[in-house]
Order: structure tokens, then sequence, then C-alpha cells
């Protein structure tokens, strides 16, 4: 017997129209252009239909970071960004904002380079499980505790190319990382 589908947290039409404010109300606060930092590898959906969404030419880099290491809570700086954001309007664009412990690290980070100003933005942003304040500019819809998947958010490196936000079972997906496929992709 087959799994089912998972549930649906967050259409494509709804998340195309979300994308559009948050490209409007960046473009809205940064009228002569704008750095967008993207964290790789979950805000790099997110941040292509930004992009797309803005009328404003935004300056686009990527920062990759390693997984908090156990016990320590510290996380490494595996991709640094390209260009020097002295001096210029900077907007970190994050997939999902959880505990805050990421997005405050990478603010940190960031507002060491002296830019001009410095913003977040998350297309997701879960504040019942934040364990630091992390001011977010930009949010484009507050989620619950479920397990996400789906526009960038994935399990094993699954289901991130879903035009969706779906909630996914982990033990489900624990015990077959492909469970869902099946269900999502007819196959």
């Amino acid at each position: 017997m087959g799994v089912d589908a998972p549930r649906i947290l967050i259409g494509a039409e709804e998340l195309a129209t979300g994308v559009a404010r948050l490209g409007a109300e960046i473009s809205a606060a940064y009228g002569d252009g704008v750095v967008l930092v993207a964290v790789l590898k979950g805000s790099a959906v997110f941040l292509a239909d930004l992009v797309r969404a803005m009328t404003v030419v935004p300056h686009v880099d990527f920062l990759a970071i390693s997984p908090y290491a156990p016990g320590t809570g510290r996380v490494q700086l595996l991709k640094d960004l390209e260009i020097d954001i002295a001096g210029r309007d900077v907007v970190l664009v994050e997939d999902i904002v959880d505990t805050g412990l990421t997005a405050t690290y990478i603010l940190g980070e960031l507002a060491r380079r002296s830019p001009r100003s410095l913003a977040a933005c998350a297309l997701l942003d879960r504040r019942t499980t934040r364990i630091v304040p992390t001011p977010l500019a930009f949010v484009g819809f507050s989620v619950g505790t479920e397990f996400l998947v789906g526009y960038g958010l994935d399990f094993s490196e699954r289901y991130r190319n879903l035009d969706m936000v779906a909630v996914g079972d982990i033990p489900t997906l624990q015990n077959d990382r492909d469970a869902y496929v099946k269900a999502l992709y007819g196959r």
C-alpha cells in the first residue's frame, strides 16, 4: 500500500502571491537597488522567484554554512560572499527562520562588513520556536511547528523542487526518504 501525498500547507498560487508581495515590499524599500544574500541551498528556489518579482535591480550573492556541530551550537561559513557589501543596502534571504540561531549568526557576520543597511527576509517564519530574537523586516508566511518540505525545503535532498510547501511526516520519511515521490510525481 502506498503512502498518501503530504498535506499542502501553502499551494503554488498562494506562494506566488506571497513572493510577489515580498518583491514589491523590498523594491519599495530599496528604490536604488539592493544586494540580496541568499543562504544555500534552501533559499535558492525562493530567491529565484523573488528576484523576478522585484522592480529594482538586485545584486545577488550566496553564503553557505555548515550544520550546527553537535553539542556546540556553532556553525562554520563554508562559502563566503563574492562581492563587497560595505556601504550597500543588504537583505538576507532565508527560506525559513526557525530558532533564529542561523539567521542571527549570518546577520552578525554581514553586519561586521559595514553595509549601509541590513535587513532579513524570510519566506517562512516559525516564531513559536524562536530561541533568539531575530528581526525580520520582510515575512512571507507564518508557520507552525510541522516539518515542511517543498519550495527549497528538503528531506535528505528530496522535495526541494515542489511548487508548494507541504507538511511531511518525519517517521514516514525516515523509513523511506522517497515515500511521497509516487503520490506527488506519479512514479
